[in-house]
């Protein structure tokens, strides 16, 4: 049965807690998991928590996520070596500390920006234009634009912060995690909000870089938080699995 979960890595606990019933035996294989929304009630956590305690799930082999039907229990077959370690923070929580670090960085650059950082900008933005279409060569963009911003400031110390942070989305997880979410337009749309970030930083403008990092990394936490499944009604969940929940 679900049980509230205690404030640890809420998202490792999650996802402990659901291999522990997948492994009983109580959830088997061809199983069907309630929504999102069904899972956080039951479990009394947000639903980006469940979402990131999935991938964990399914970068183990426990899962099947499935855009548009759910997700489902599968027959684990090998155990994964892909899996970040216990104290590995999940998305969100990245995207937390982001918005507290690049939005101060992008103010401060608008400060200090000279015309050869506009056009280390401009390049990367070329660039991005024509790889929208590759997920890796866009996301390695997107780590070098943070980056670009990063060293107008001319700390070497903030620069490797930042591009160590921005390295943690390429582990597997992570890009499980995107292989959801990201496709052509979300890129182009992260483009745009970069292109707003280099025009407030170009124009000397501290507060309008500050609002436009802001407004980027919203953006990306909403990309992320897009359902795995259509939303079911009660009904439409196995009365076995109401039971699991507490129901």
């Amino acid at each position: 049965m679900f049980s509230a979960v205690e404030s640890r890595r809420l998202y490792r606990q999650v996802a402990d807690q659901m291999r522990s019933l997948i492994e009983r035996g109580e959830l088997p294989p061809g199983s069907r998991l309630p929504a999102e929304r069904e899972l956080a009630q039951m479990l009394g956590v947000s639903r980006p928590t469940v979402r990131e305690a999935l991938i964990v799930l399914e970068v183990e082999g426990f899962v099947d996520i499935r855009m548009g039907s759910g997700i489902y229990v599968t027959a684990r077959k090998v155990p994964s070596a892909d899996l970040p370690p216990e104290d590995f923070e999940g998305p969100f929580e990245l995207l937390r500390a982001r918005a507290v670090v690049e939005c101060a960085v992008a103010e401060e650059a608008a400060r200090l920006a000279r015309p050869e950082h506009i056009a280390l900008m401009d390049d990367n933005l070329t660039k991005m234009a024509a790889a929208l279409e590759d997920r890796r060569l866009a996301l390695a963009l997107d780590r070098d634009f943070h980056v670009i911003v990063s060293g107008i400031i001319a700390n070497a110390t903030l620069n490797r912060f930042i591009g160590s942070i921005h390295d943690m989305r390429m582990t597997p997880y992570f890009e499980k995690l995107a292989s959801y979410f990201e496709n052509t337009e979300t890129w182009r749309a992260a483009m745009e909000e970069h292109r707003a970030i280099r025009d407030a930083i170009a124009a000397g403008d501290p507060s309008a870089a500050r609002a436009a990092m802001r407004a980027h990394l919203d953006q990306s936490q909403l990309r992320l938080s897009k359902s795995f499944e259509e939303e079911p009604s009660d009904s439409a969940i196995p009365a076995a699995w109401r039971r699991v929940g507490g129901n």
